[in-house]
């Protein structure tokens, strides 16, 4: 399943690795050092500013979308890997494959209902008790069937 991965794309892994190097940080504080060292000797003039403010927003500008680039490609393989995860158990919901694609409301909704379970996981004595989606909207089902019961149980009631 390997393919050749065209010029750009080589490129930006070698930029990326090497930028995110200990010897990157090293050549850009050593080339910020000699700048600021080089002040007395232009006399601070504004073409020596100019030359720092160029060159970094130049390569800050660069990086912006090499750093988006490589995100980008992490985040597919991380969302590749745990759509995996979640297809090959037999206990997980499959609803949660494509949960990027939600707005960002649905997945506010989502965190709030992971918050609940993490908070009844916490009130559990037995470690292995687990909580799903699936489990949740099962216990929802059955509460609403059973609200629908009293609630007619009790208009039967007022009508006698």
């Amino acid at each position: 399943m390997k393919k050749k991965k065209n010029l750009f794309e080589r490129f930006s892994n070698w930029a990326t690795h090497a930028t995110g190097s200990s010897a990157a940080f090293i050549l850009a504080t050593s080339t910020v050092v000699v700048w600021a060292v080089s002040g007395p000797i232009f006399d601070y003039s504004e073409t020596w500013q100019l030359v720092i403010n160029t060159g970094t927003t130049i390569i800050t500008f660069l990086m912006v979308f090499l750093i988006q680039k490589s995100q980008n490609k992490d985040s597919k393989a991380i969302h590749l890997k745990l759509n995996e995860l979640i297809a090959s158990h037999e206990r997980t919901s499959n609803r949660m494959v494509s949960l990027e694609d939600l707005s960002e409301a649905e997945l506010d909704q989502l965190a709030k209902f992971y918050a609940h379970i993490a908070k009844l996981a916490l009130e559990e004595s037995d470690l292995t008790c687990t909580h799903s989606i699936d489990a949740a909207q099962e216990n929802h089902d059955f509460k609403s069937k059973f609200r629908q019961k009293r609630n007619e149980s009790d208009r039967n009631k007022k009508q006698q």
